[in-house]
């Protein structure tokens, strides 16, 4: 336990006199690692330094045997030191080796010991060691002991981060991390990026750790924090100016989270107490932050998690101005990649679009916001690479390949100059794709395919006139209601609605109705823990449980539309008598409006999606419920396959362009020809051109994507005879003796009718 005659004050004085002492690297690191243990009243500290190779090297110790430094060797990830440097948490154990990840190093002599308190070493984010205290008997060190070696801790990164460590390191190993990285993470969007590093969360070293004057910190951080409140508010108030129709206010509800822990009295507490521990404000802000990241990450709670990113941001804002740095991003370099831990929504739209080439995110899902807002930008998008943002530093040349979902940090030249010639190949793809914006979709033989647009928010609409798509197919509406903070109120819906049919003009506009639930989590909305929320309670399901969500969505889409048309569909139908009771809510909508004399849309348009397997033995039902039909891919596909599609064991095992599936599909074209039904498919399979040829070979004339799509469907639908796709496709779809997927048949087809697939 932290020795109660030394203290945190005292322990910080011992190390900054040690660290002002006129010693040798390797004789003060002795030093310092004796001081702490004797103010912690244990009887081992060593400090494990993490080499460029991600091996941690021990440099020093107190209490072990001598001869292990520079020889113990732990990698990342291997044992409790290399546990801790992995996650970026401390460890606080009673027996040391009853923990999972105990691993014993013979070399050391650590055996006779049995309590184990570990935190990581970090400097502005960036992983650099693990600091070590063991005792000979059972014990766990109380919060008070933990932020006294988080203290020390900082002290020790100051001391690698300067460099004065570097020539310590075994022979052949370095501790400079700036060789060149490739690494594999998952790809969320498409596309490959070239340019330099801005990082989304700018490491602002602080140099000066101890303070002097007590009082003089304190009221060094309350006017920053007073001036960070301030800048907060009036970047909400700005925005909140903006008009209804622009990108900003598309996340307006994003910033109001920012308010709320700007204004926290509790954040600003912690720094001070941390300030009388003997650190300066910047010191002490930097402390608190890393001890709120190793806190709040350890959440099972998705919603705390994701409030992380606030606080994050919050810090930096106030070391910036704690340190007289202006707290905006770099926007202005040509051809960037931003790379961060974590980031907003909003956040990604302050950079310059113009030159925005990627975005290398480590906390982040398919489904995340701010990976919604990157693809509606069509920037590449890689997710999963831990530690990249903690290895990259600003204006390091960085590739981002969102197709294969890696990263390429300081590309060595040859590397660099491939991917460059990948992309000047498609430069001039995409000037193929933009002359043929204007031309219409039709094949050789005559005939024509709808290419419509995937949308959910008010920049994916720029992408109607440029993409050439002729309306959108999907306007996916829950988007509003997860980039908000609260419940969109009935106004607010209106105006956004509104503004997606003004943007459209005289093209059609198809809204789907709340697609939420699932792994689309509203915060503010209370919805049930499910072991399969996949199948469980969402889309539809949850809005005919929950009827004044649906009537007030209903309600804002009406008055959005007057005097235009509406079409609305409904997600995951399951049996045709939950259409019967959305109708009804509809028409109590359309029957109170006429009342009192609003105007209407000139015609109402209700469809259903084909997503659940069921409604494929209701289809002559289902068409005479309904004035269109549209098939959803992706649920259908892994509804069928009983198979997640987002689990990467299962991710290649099944394929879509499968006879089963295809013949499913093909029964779904088949029934609404029958009944003269309009029919279109939105999902991923539209979006890729091998499946698309599948699609118009089955009989599909109508298709809904996402917008860099549209050109390369186009380009393959024109270079096509319908009539042979169309023989091709559905004799191997009924042939049961050839093989189960159609990739192969496809590709031949393609090879030998000069099919153009790009």
């Amino acid at each position: 336990m932290l020795d109660q005659t030394t203290g945190p004050r005292v322990l910080l004085k011992n190390l900054r006199e040690a660290m002002a002492e006129p010693l040798g690297p390797q004789e003060r690191l002795n030093r310092i690692v004796e001081q702490i243990a004797a103010a912690m009243a244990a009887q081992v500290c060593s400090v494990y330094v993490r080499r460029a190779d991600d091996v941690l090297e021990l440099f020093g110790t107190y209490g072990l045997k001598a001869e292990a430094v520079h020889q113990s060797q732990l990698r990342v990830g291997q044992g409790l030191v290399g546990t801790i440097a992995a996650t970026g948490r401390p460890l606080n154990l009673a027996e040391a080796e009853q923990h999972p990840s105990f691993t014993y190093l013979p070399e050391t002599g650590e055996e006779l010991y049995k309590s184990f308190l570990g935190v990581p070493m970090q400097r502005a984010g960036r992983p650099l060691g693990v600091l070590v205290v063991q005792t000979t008997d059972t014990k766990v060190y109380g919060d008070e002991d933990v932020e006294a070696l988080e203290t020390a801790a900082m002290v020790l990164s100051d001391l690698v981060a300067s460099g004065e460590l570097k020539g310590l390191a075994q022979k052949g190993a370095e501790l400079d991390q700036s060789r060149p990285i490739s690494l594999s993470g998952e790809s969320f969007s498409p596309g490959i990026g070239v340019g330099k590093v801005v990082l989304h969360e700018p490491r602002v070293v602080v140099e000066n750790l101890f303070g002097d004057d007590e009082q003089h910190e304190l009221n060094r951080l309350r006017e920053a924090v007073k001036s960070v409140r301030a800048s907060v508010d009036e970047l909400l108030d700005r925005n909140r100016d903006q008009p209804t129709n622009g990108d900003s206010n598309d996340h307006i509800e994003v910033l109001e989270s920012y308010r709320m822990f700007a204004h926290d009295r509790g954040w600003a507490r912690r720094i001070e107490e941390a300030i009388r521990q003997g650190l300066t404000a910047e010191a002490a802000t930097e402390k608190v932050s890393q001890e709120n990241r190793s806190r709040l990450l350890r959440s099972p709670d998705p919603y705390i998690r994701e409030r992380l990113n606030d606080l994050d941001d919050l810090s930096r804002r106030l070391l910036k101005q704690l340190m007289g740095n202006a707290p905006t991003p770099d926007k202005n370099r040509q051809r960037f990649v931003v790379v961060a831990r974590a980031m907003g929504a909003a956040e990604l739209l302050d950079y310059d679009r113009k030159y925005l080439r990627g975005l290398i995110i480590e906390e982040a899902t398919a489904t995340s916001h701010v990976v919604i807002v990157a693809r509606a930008l069509g920037i590449a998008v890689v997710s999963k690479v831990d530690g990249f943002a903690a290895r990259a530093e600003n204006d390091d040349i960085v590739i981002i390949d969102g197709d294969e979902g890696s990263v390429h940090l300081r590309p060595a030249d040859d590397l660099y100059d491939s991917y460059l010639e990948r992309i000047q190949f498609r430069v001039k793809r995409e000037a193929r794709y933009d002359e043929l914006r204007d031309k219409p979709a039709v094949s050789l033989d005559g005939v024509s395919v709808d290419l419509l647009l995937n949308a959910g928010l008010t920049m994916d609409l720029d992408q109607l006139e440029t993409s050439g798509a002729i309306g959108i197919g999907l306007f996916r509406t829950e988007l509003q209601f997860m980039i908000a903070s609260s419940l969109p109120r009935l106004d607010e819906q209106t105006r956004f609605y509104k503004s997606v049919l003004d943007a459209a003009g005289d093209k059609p506009v198809t809204f789907r109705t709340l697609d939420i639930g699932g792994d689309k989590v509203l915060p503010y909305l209370r919805t049930i823990k499910e072991d399969n929320p996949a199948l469980g309670w969402r889309a539809i399901r949850l809005a005919i449980d929950r009827p004044a969500l649906l009537r007030m969505q209903m309600r804002a889409l009406l008055k959005a539309a007057a005097g235009r048309q509406l079409k609305i569909k409904l997600p995951m139908i399951t049996t045709v008598s939950e259409i019967d009771q959305v109708r009804g809510i509809l028409y109590r909508e359309i029957t109170a409006r006429k009342k009192f004399g609003h105007e209407m849309p000139s015609e109402i348009l209700l469809g259903s999606m084909v997503e659940v397997p069921s409604l494929l033995y209701q289809l002559d039902e289902l068409m005479g419920k309904v004035d269109f039909i549209s098939v959803g891919s992706n649920d259908l596909f892994q509804f069928m396959a009983a198979s997640d599609r987002t689990n990467s064991y299962l991710s290649n095992r099944f394929d879509p362009l499968s006879r089963p599936f295809l013949r499913a599909l093909r029964q779904i074209v088949l029934a609404a020809e029958k009944h003269n039904t309009p029919l279109q498919l939105c999902g991923e399979l539209a979006g890729n051109p091998l499946s698309a040829l599948a699609l118009v070979g089955v009989g599909y004339r109508a298709i809904s994507m996402p917008p860099a799509s549209i050109g390369p469907i186009k380009e393959m639908i024109r270079s096509l005879d319908m009539g042979q796709v169309a023989t091709a496709v559905n004799d191997a779809i009924d042939n049961t003796t050839g093989a189960e997927t159609l990739r192969e048949t496809l590709r031949d087809f393609v090879e030998t009718n000069g099919v153009i697939l790009s």
